[in-house]
């Protein structure tokens, strides 16, 4: 996650790097990324151990750079769990994170559906081992085998199907140096992994990855309960998992596998500061958001179904995740 020369920054979009315009402020790299709307974002916020501190100097480094240098249109970042009451004066928008309290396992785990709880048990019954590893060699192979036993994850193309060890390593090593890397294994194979970033107060979960060969075995559900077991060891508040609702995006298979698994709802504010004339345009129209923040809900579920569909008759016959 390396901040490269010359005002540019590589970001990792749809299992690729790509080299973007950057520069740095108050301790952050800030991104830009887009072509007709051109949004600057805090790189890897999700995973940062603080927030931005001063928001005001970014706004000012970004309006001031002239035709030369990097050029954005929207300038976006957020707080940071657990501070959910607004700082700032900014257009703001609530965001809605996905999380669970992990003060206590017990009190997580007594707070579950019984099917979860049920099919945590299954999986140690059926030889499912958890261990807590770090990052090295021996583990980026492993992970070749885990990502190389089905094309298609969640529906979707698996981007991370058929890379080679060193596309593997640097995809996976990213804040190794504050990361547990939560192994299932079935034997000496590795049947899922979740790779939790500690972030001071917080933890947040980066990859959540399962073999659809052993889906039987229940992999996601043990390493989530080993997982909420590590925060509460370690005095952490919250443990999060992405967003819960995707802008009007909000029925998912994996949103209900955070529900089944504890996770609810906690707003933080995301702020929007326009810095330019379209950019303000655009945040009137709410074009800000994307298509998933925009398209009707039934418009969204109809075109992710037919996203699915086609990948199930691409890969007619391959095991799924």
């Amino acid at each position: 996650m390396e901040t490269l020369a010359d005002n540019v920054s590589e970001v990792y979009v749809r299992g690729k790097w790509v080299r973007v315009p950057a520069l740095e402020c108050d301790g952050k790299t800030v991104v830009i990324r887009g072509k007709w709307l051109r949004m600057a974002t805090i790189r890897s916020e999700e995973w940062l151990e603080t927030e931005l501190g001063d928001p005001e100097r970014c706004v000012n480094m970004l309006s001031g750079h002239g035709p030369s240098g990097p050029r954005a249109d929207i300038f976006t970042f957020t707080q940071k769990l657990p501070a959910t009451t607004p700082k700032y004066q900014y257009q703001m928008e609530w965001e809605s994170v996905a999380a669970v309290g992990t003060r206590s396992f017990k009190e997580w785990w007594d707070g579950l559906p019984q099917a979860t709880r049920k099919n945590v048990r299954r999986s140690q019954k059926r030889g499912v081992v958890v261990t807590v590893r770090k990052f090295d060699d021996d583990l980026v192979t492993e992970l070749m085998g885990l990502n190389n036993d089905s094309p298609i994850r969640q529906g979707v193309r698996n981007v991370q199907y058929g890379k080679s060890f060193e596309q593997t390593k640097r995809d996976y090593s990213s804040f190794s140096e504050r990361s547990d890397f939560l192994c299932a294994h079935v034997g000496n194979e590795l049947i899922g992994l979740l790779k939790i970033v500690y972030r001071g107060e917080i933890a947040s979960i980066l990859n959540l990855l399962g073999k659809a060969s052993h889906y039987d075995k229940r992999p996601g559900n043990v390493l989530m309960a080993k997982a909420v077991e590590l925060c509460e060891s370690q005095g952490i508040s919250h443990l999060t998992y992405g967003l819960f609702n995707y802008g009007n995006k909000r029925e998912s298979p994996l949103r209900e596998f955070k529900i089944r698994n504890g996770f609810g709802e906690i707003l933080v504010p995301r702020f929007y500061v326009p810095l330019t004339r379209w950019g303000k345009l655009c945040l009137r129209a709410k074009i800000h958001r994307g298509l998933v923040g925009v398209l009707p809900h039934r418009v969204i579920t109809l075109i992710v179904n037919a996203r699915s569909k086609w990948y199930r008759i691409r890969y007619a016959g391959v095991a799924q995740w």
